[in-house]
């Protein structure tokens, strides 16, 4: 069956990897087909909806993103609704920012915190996805003249996806996942990468950040996956560390375009690599 390409990332999140997406394919598994497709950091999801697997297991930490899913999968038109009350202006910008730092926030109905995301995520600078110490986003108004704040279209094709395939969407530790798997997974890890330096670390995906424990920790599980007979695909960044973690695997090293770098003049393209457990 044909892939749709419609099927796309329906929000810019950091690390995103459409422009990776061709490096990832030369070493993926050639039968990644046969496999219960398994992404434990699914971030904006562009491996998952350029692979289209049947069967799938997606989870993310980051429980408003994960919301997000969910309510793309079952509240479709509700959520393009709420999307199209949203405006493109700074004093509503910091409105809708600033909901989640009052203590009513949890009782923020699902749909409207899933349509806060998207509008924050197509309207923020850089499009950046990012929250302080407090677990509060904090990206200052992105001045664009027209965001695409309403992709109809491609949510439409995501959620048709999500509902006509076996696709679980879960919201909790990646380890957690790991646990529970079998022969038949595949595993592709995108976790928060390593810094290269210090002024590049980039910790807010989600309350807390990841430090240089939690990579380790990740290795382990990479370890405990290979003694399994689990395949797996990991990216990173082309750090030293990072390629001593996983010095008994397969390390590719490939060439990227970030631009979150605050300054302009350190953005470009740099390496990360791509690790895995199989030839």
């Amino acid at each position: 069956m044909a892939k749709n390409k419609l099927i796309s990332p329906f929000v810019k999140w950091v690390g995103g990897k459409r422009q990776l997406i061709s490096s990832i394919m030369e070493v993926l598994p050639e039968n990644i087909k046969n496999y219960t497709y398994v992404e434990p950091f699914i971030g904006g999801g562009a491996l998952l909806f350029h692979i289209q697997p049947k069967t799938a297991v997606v989870n993310d930490y980051n429980s408003e993103l994960i919301n997000v899913y969910n309510v793309v999968k079952e509240n479709l038109d509700e959520l393009v609704e709420d999307l199209k009350k949203h405006k493109n202006e700074p004093e509503y910008f910091y409105d809708i920012r600033k909901l989640d730092r009052s203590e009513d926030f949890d009782k923020i109905g699902n749909v409207q915190r899933a349509s806060r995301l998207i509008y924050l995520n197509k309207t923020c600078y850089n499009g950046l996805y990012r929250v302080n110490n407090a677990g509060e986003f904090n990206s200052p108004f992105g001045r664009y003249k027209n965001p695409n704040i309403v992709n109809e279209p491609v949510l439409r094709a995501v959620s048709l996806y999500l509902n006509s395939n076996n696709i679980d969407i879960l919201n909790a530790d990646y380890e957690d996942i790991l646990n529970g798997l079998n022969r038949n997974s595949f595993v592709y890890l995108d976790p928060p990468y390593h810094p290269i330096s210090e002024s590049s670390n980039f910790t807010g995906y989600v309350q807390g950040g990841w430090n240089i424990f939690d990579q380790i920790r990740l290795r382990e599980a990479c370890d405990g996956l290979t003694a399994r007979g689990i395949k797996f695909l990991l990216s990173n960044s082309a750090s030293d560390f990072i390629r001593d973690q996983y010095k008994n695997y397969t390390i590719s090293t490939v060439k990227a375009i970030r631009c979150i770098n605050v300054d302009a003049e350190k953005r470009g393209e740099i390496e990360e690599v791509l690790i895995r457990n199989y030839e």
